[in-house]
């Protein structure tokens, strides 16, 4: 399975939002903290504001901001928001064109390795669902007191 790479983008952009509780961030500055194409960016952005994720404010002061407390997005309302909701496993039912093979079945459901997978996807969108921005907030924080604050002095210094 291959996400794509806005996931992982939209993902460090909550984290450092949280940091900056109350103030909207252009596309343009969160771009620029990693060095990404700033429309690019923008197109996630605009994905996670459409889930209430984010929400967004145009004109001078305008920019992007958390929606919602970080314990109340988990790691899959990101994945689904950019990735969009579809199964990453597909069965196109490829029994049904083997020998003995019953045109009636729903190999959807009865193949094994169907089953299988879809077994494998679910365990991966509960992990998904059970970490919250929240957690990994905790997590860089305990690891690396230090980014809250270099953070935020970064976007302070950060020329409009």
């Amino acid at each position: 399975m291959k996400m794509n790479e806005g996931v992982e983008w939209g993902m460090h952009t909550c984290v450092n939002l949280s940091w900056m509780p109350g103030e909207a961030l252009p596309a343009k500055k969160l771009a620029a903290f990693y060095e990404l194409p700033t429309a690019y960016l923008n197109k996630q952005l605009q994905a996670l504001t459409r889930a209430g994720i984010l929400s967004s404010t145009s004109g001078p002061k305008g920019g992007f901001q958390l929606a919602r407390p970080t314990d109340r997005i988990t790691l899959l309302d990101i994945v689904v928001a950019i990735d969009g909701p579809d199964e990453a496993f597909r069965c196109t039912e490829i029994l049904k064109a083997g020998p003995g093979a019953d045109p009636r079945e729903d190999y959807r459901t009865t193949c094994l390795i169907s089953q299988a997978m879809r077994q494998a996807e679910l365990v991966y969108r509960r992990e998904l669902a059970a970490r919250t921005i929240a957690d990994i907030v905790a997590d860089v924080e305990r690891q690396f007191p230090r980014s809250p604050e270099s953070t935020r002095a970064w976007f302070a210094n950060l020329k409009s």
